[in-house]
């Protein structure tokens, strides 16, 4: 867990925390980067105690992709813990700030999305946060609220609220400034707009990535100018990703969606490595800091990690799942560590028997490429009804087979 910083101590000073404020600055702390002020969610959290009245938590996302991985729902992660506190967190679509595109990070100017591929994007969102948040008590807000009755002269008004000055700290404009890369006058409106979010909802802490860090401090900044009480910043780490060294990234195939199935799910969870495994716990799991070092002190006093890893990708696929899909892949991966078929493979029906090994795998979808195929056998990756197939140049006859590839692809395949 993280310790209180300077101005938590001086808060407890001035105001003796109450327990319940205590646990919810844990909560909080639990795996986060930076918490922008502290001493002002410790004010917030105990005036919301002495209420009774529950905090406004938002988070923002740009509908720019269908899906997400289990990357992205590390703040959703820490959404639903202080849901389950009672506070109440606002998911907000970002359909108006998606047609300007985020330039957090970005060294050109990202290309805007289309109002039709925002739409199509933004039904599939909510769904899968869903899986994380609970439903009945979340609301949904989508930016186009505010933004768009905002017109011409609202939009001017905002825009007065901040200097080019400052909006060149930025570092990735800096840095394209610097390099003579161009920067659009409308990629200056986008942290605007995104500030703008929180003034509109008045939110009282905002969640984002540490790349969002410029954005969700303009927040404060315009909530100031509107003579509003400014909100709290709390950014979480990237994850990340199987390898244990990139963030997760499709890009880089590291990655577990949280659509995959649930075999798939399991098994890339007891994949990682298990250092990696703690940085999971911390910042996916909702066991608590305690139930998490008593593991830790479980393995250092000689239990297995596998048991640990395995809890691990058991509560992560159940989320996403249900706790018997969970059940049913763990037996699922036994089954294939001890050499077994699973239950259920996928059945393709092929024809042109006798027909070249690396030619079905890619025919059967177990391998992209007939040089991929060919690049599996000489890894001695490929195996047909249990026997590991050493020869590229195989031909198999008419007939009905079940050939793996590797630990995880399977198919039963009837050549005729």
């Amino acid at each position: 867990m993280t310790a209180l910083s300077n101005d938590a101590e001086s808060s407890q000073k001035s105001a003796p925390l109450t327990d319940g404020v205590k646990e919810a600055l844990s909560v909080t702390l639990r795996g986060c980067e930076e918490l922008i002020p502290q001493a002002d969610w410790v004010k917030k959290l105990s005036q919301s105690e002495t209420s009774g009245q529950p905090l406004r938590i938002k988070l923002g996302l740009d509908p720019t992709a269908p899906d997400i991985h289990i990357g992205h729902t590390v703040v959703l992660n820490k959404m639903r813990q202080l849901q389950d506190l009672g506070h109440q967190v606002i998911f907000l679509i970002g359909d108006f700030t998606s047609l300007i595109g985020d330039p957090s990070g970005r060294n050109n100017t990202r290309p805007p999305l289309t109002p039709e591929q925002i739409k199509a994007n933004a039904e599939t969102y909510y769904k899968q946060a869903s899986l994380v948040l609970d439903p009945a008590k979340t609301e949904i807000r989508y930016n186009s609220e505010w933004s768009l009755p905002l017109g011409s002269m609202g939009m001017i008004q905002l825009a007065a609220k901040y200097t080019v000055a400052r909006m060149m700290e930025r570092n990735d404009f800096h840095q394209r400034f610097t390099a003579g890369t161009p920067i659009s006058v409308h990629e200056f409106l986008y942290p605007l707009m995104q500030g703008y979010d929180s003034v509109a909802l008045k939110s009282d802490l905002e969640l984002g990535g540490t790349d969002q860090k410029f954005n969700l401090l303009m927040g404060r900044h315009l909530q100031a100018e509107y003579g509003q009480e400014p909100q709290c910043i709390l950014t979480m780490p990237l994850l990340e990703g199987l390898d244990g060294v990139d963030k997760m990234s499709k890009s880089k195939n590291n990655y577990i969606g949280i659509t995959e199935e649930a075999n798939s799910m399991f098994a890339k969870v007891l994949s990682i490595s298990d250092t990696l495994m703690w940085r999971w716990y911390t910042l996916l799991s909702f066991k608590s800091i305690a139930h998490i070092e008593s593991l830790k002190q479980a393995i250092a006093e000689g239990a297995n990690p596998k048991d640990a890893k395995v809890a691990l990708a058991k509560e992560i696929t159940a989320r996403f799942h249900s706790a018997a899909a969970a059940d049913a892949a763990e037996q699922d991966f036994i089954n294939r560590s001890k050499g077994g078929v699973p239950d259920e493979i996928p059945e393709v029906s092929l024809s042109g028997a006798p027909l070249g090994i690396a030619a079905l795998l890619k025919s059967a979808g177990l391998a992209p490429s007939s040089s991929e195929a060919n690049r599996l056998i000489e890894g001695g990756g490929v195996r047909v009804d249990g026997a590991v197939i050493s020869d590229k140049g195989l031909k198999l006859p008419a007939g009905t087979f079940v050939v793996q590839v590797g630990k995880r692809k399977f198919a039963r395949v009837a050549l005729a």
